[in-house]
């Protein structure tokens, strides 16, 4: 029961990261069709520049001022780069995006080097925020905050105890994450500038003939697209680990999860968010092979099948690829994705 919470938590927690990078993608993928290869990218850019300001200004200023940066960055980019090219098709918009993310990472590795940081979150977050504590007489119970050392080392009776505690950098990402959909919900289906972005999405002569200027709807949306994905920049470099590599570690599974949840559908990517952070987690957490299942079925094998390394192969082995799979499948079955409407 212990291990079932546990890895429900920290897959459900991994799914809401990704959801954090994967809803800006897709808030610019349903307004101007355009993937982008940089996204990633300013995820990494977030962290390393919520590093920089936290140790200027502290954690909490961080939060808001790097998503804002990168923002504003992802917005002028859009303004001065990507509307020049977005005549010319989709392919001009995928190189110049996938050239950006290039400039990034180096200039990154110019700037703060190629070894990771030591990005730490604030004190109120460095503890566990609960204890999973496992009596084995009293059975499983739970303890706000981090339990006493004295009840994780007791040994009543030769009974054993064991303590798991539950990361509060992960809960509060799964908080900002929650509030996160929640604002983006509320913003694009009750608010007179979610209305303005939906008509400029569906008809964009008619929202400009309304007065509205429909290429700065366009510029702030890539913006504010961007800086979600520095906020999860933020939020990820200081729960795991801040390095030029990030992006790469994260940037074709959230396309992944774009495709999967379906092209421009939130509530979409919400989902596939969700099902590959918890498949992935469960699938590393699990050593199971093949092999393993064969034999508990009571199939008798010889020594040539025993000694197969494909059999052999564990679920925690093929972990990496299992979200790939999973979009072969939904290409092959479902080509617009989980809940999305439109295709390409």
């Amino acid at each position: 029961m212990e291990f079932l919470l546990l890895s429900t938590l920290n897959g459900v927690s991994y799914g809401l990261l990704l959801f954090m990078l994967s809803a800006g993608l897709t808030l610019i993928f349903s307004m101007m069709g355009v993937l982008n290869f940089a996204h990633a990218s300013f995820y990494m850019l977030g962290a390393y520049l919520g590093y920089t300001v936290s140790g200027l200004v502290g954690f909490w200023w961080a939060l808001l001022v790097a998503p804002l940066l990168v923002g504003a960055f992802g917005a002028g980019f859009e303004r001065w780069a990507l509307r020049r090219v977005h005549a010319f098709g989709h392919v001009p918009e995928l190189l110049i995006t996938f050239g950006l993310s290039y400039i990034l990472t180096e200039v990154v590795q110019l700037v703060w080097g190629r070894t990771a940081l030591e990005f730490n979150p604030p004190d109120i977050l460095r503890g566990p925020a609960f204890t999973l504590v496992h009596h084995g007489v009293e059975g499983l119970s739970l303890v706000w905050g981090a339990a006493p050392a004295a009840l994780c080392s007791a040994t009543e009776a030769g009974v054993r105890v064991v303590c798991s505690p539950f990361p509060a950098t992960r809960g509060f990402m799964m908080l900002v994450a929650l509030g996160m959909l929640l604002a983006l919900w509320l913003l694009l289906t009750r608010t007179r500038i979610g209305l303005v972005i939906q008509a400029s999405l569906t008809h964009p002569h008619m929202a400009e003939a309304l007065g509205h200027n429909v290429p700065r709807v366009f510029m702030l949306v890539f913006g504010a697209g961007s800086a979600l994905a520095g906020l999860a920049g933020v939020i990820g470099g200081s729960t795991f680990v801040t390095e030029p590599a990030m992006a790469a570690t994260v940037g074709s599974v959230i396309f992944v999860v774009v495709v999967v949840g379906g092209l421009g559908s939130l509530a979409g990517a919400f989902l596939a968010s969700l099902l590959i952070g918890v498949i992935q987690t469960f699938a590393v957490a699990i050593d199971y092979s093949l092999l393993n299942l064969l034999q508990d079925l009571g199939v008798k094998l010889s020594s040539a099948w025993q000694s197969n390394s494909v059999l052999s192969l564990t679920l925690a082995q093929v972990a990496p690829i299992l979200p790939y799979l999973f979009l072969v499948l939904i290409l092959i079955f479902r080509p617009r994705g989980l809940l999305g409407t439109r295709e390409g």
